[in-house]
């Protein structure tokens, strides 16, 4: 039952990842374009979620403004653009930086707290970057700011909308085994004991806040990837990408997908944003419809769609096998 379980929990997300690969193919046979940027969106909000499965999966810091690297991400190729330097690697490079620095700095404030009071912090930085954005009048506001070109890496550019799909898809690929080696390794382990005991850790003689904050710190760097992908997808920034509704949504995908599995928010985005483009075109008054089903999906299992896939093989071999299940 168990080798059925772990292979069940490992086909299912090879499968979604297989497809994901092969939606330019669909769309170029399909003659639908609009497939790629549809499919684009969920890989990057992929990244961006499975980003933020570090803090609330394996660290238990619930951020409530995870969106502000997204949006940092973002305002980067946006700025850099409208002062005509569209070079790949310097925005990566600035993204990558300004990431870490803000959140060296908000994580450093943040993580002496916990609870309520850390999903406030986050919440409060997330909103003071936003309200920063909305005053900057000169790179569009509130209005938002258009982007001319897309990031070029010399003779490759992310105006390419296969090159962009790829390009994402290889980075969330990267992401999924990065994250599967540092929770597993002695880093992941501490985060996740400081999880479950933080007194405790500290107790054993782990410097349980470095551990987070470093964690944190990735984090953010990887949201923002997500953001200068997003940036080149859209050809467009604004402040609303560091808004407190997205950064909601990026927990709705962790949460919906299954916390603490990395496969789980991939799965959750890829859910939450084709149910989503189903329902705008049955009504403009989705949310009504998605809400309960969100709600549905949640009861049905505390670890999310990943869950049930072992909640699923678990009720599969009691059926076939009633004598072992009674066991």
């Amino acid at each position: 039952m168990t080798d059925m379980k772990l292979s069940l929990r490992t086909a299912v997300p090879a499968l979604l990842l297989a497809a994901l690969a092969l939606v330019p193919v669909y769309a170029l046979l399909a003659q639908q374009p609009f497939y790629l940027t549809l499919f684009g969106r969920i890989v990057i909000f992929a990244i961006a979620a499975v980003s933020l499965d570090l803090l609330i999966g394996y660290g238990g810091m619930v951020s409530f403004g995870h969106a502000l690297f997204l949006g940092l991400g973002a305002y980067v190729v946006g700025i850099m653009g409208y002062h005509g330097i569209d070079n790949g690697f310097a925005h990566l490079g600035v993204t990558l930086a300004l990431c870490a620095v803000v959140g060296a700095i908000t994580g450093l404030i943040s993580l002496r707290t916990s609870g309520i009071a850390f999903i406030m912090i986050t919440l409060a930085f997330a909103q003071m970057f936003y309200f920063l954005a909305v005053s900057l009048k000169q790179y569009g506001g509130d209005d938002g700011l258009s982007i001319a070109s897309g990031s070029r890496f010399g003779s490759v550019t992310l105006d390419n909308p296969n090159v962009l799909y790829y390009a994402a898809f290889l980075v969330l690929c990267l992401c999924l085994w990065a994250g599967s080696r540092l929770v597993k390794a002695r880093f992941g382990m501490v985060v996740r004991g400081s999880r479950q005991n933080d007194r405790r850790m500290r107790a054993l003689g782990f410097a349980t806040l470095r551990y987070k904050l470093v964690a944190y710190i990735i984090s953010a760097m990887v949201c923002g990837v997500a953001g200068m992908l997003y940036a080149n997808l859209t050809h467009f920034t604004s402040p609303a990408y560091m808004a407190w509704t997205a950064s909601g949504d990026l927990i709705v995908m962790v949460v919906l997908g299954g916390f603490g599995s990395l496969v789980g928010p991939v799965i959750g985005s890829t859910a939450m944003l084709l149910i989503e483009e189903l329902l705008k075109g049955y009504t403009e008054h989705w949310m009504i419809i998605f809400g309960p089903l969100i709600v549905m999906a949640v009861l049905l299992s505390r670890r999310g769609l990943y869950g049930l896939l072992g909640d699923l093989e678990v009720r599969l071999a009691r059926r076939a096998h009633p004598v072992e299940g009674k066991a």
